[in-house]
Parts: C-alpha cells; sequence; structure tokens
C-alpha cells in the first residue's frame, strides 16, 4: 500500500464520521482538480490515483444519497 493510499483510507474515515455525502462529493471533486496539473505535467501514475479516488469518493456519495433518500 502507498503513503497516498493510506492518506485516502484515513480521508474517508473521517468523511464517514462527519456523515455528511456533501463531503464525498467536495473531496471528489478537489481530487479532480489536483489532478489536472499532475497530467499537464506528466505525472500519470499520481494523477491516475488521484482520478480512481474520485471515482470513489463520489461512488460513496451517490450511494448515501440513495440510503439517505430512501427512508
Amino acid at each position: 500500500m502507498k503513503p497516498q493510499d493510506l492518506i485516502l483510507l484515513l480521508i474517508i474515515a473521517f468523511l464517514i464520521w462527519k456523515r455528511n455525502p456533501k463531503y464525498f462529493v467536495v473531496a471528489g471533486l478537489m481530487c479532480i482538480l489536483a489532478s489536472a496539473p499532475l497530467f499537464h505535467f506528466w505525472v500519470f501514475f499520481t494523477a491516475q490515483r488521484l482520478i480512481w479516488y474520485s471515482l470513489l469518493l463520489l461512488l460513496i456519495a451517490v450511494v448515501w444519497f440513495i440510503f439517505k433518500n430512501e427512508k
């Protein structure tokens, strides 16, 4: 496991503790914004990881919104 993976797990744990799916959306969009300059400077591995992280965060937010609206 790489250090950025551990940081992501800590961030996800913190966001779950806060219990607000909007924070997941904001974190996902921040990952996308942070990956754009990395793609520009040809740091593809880290930029690609950030895109995958944003997908995971946005997917968690969508699932959370769906289950929250069913109640």
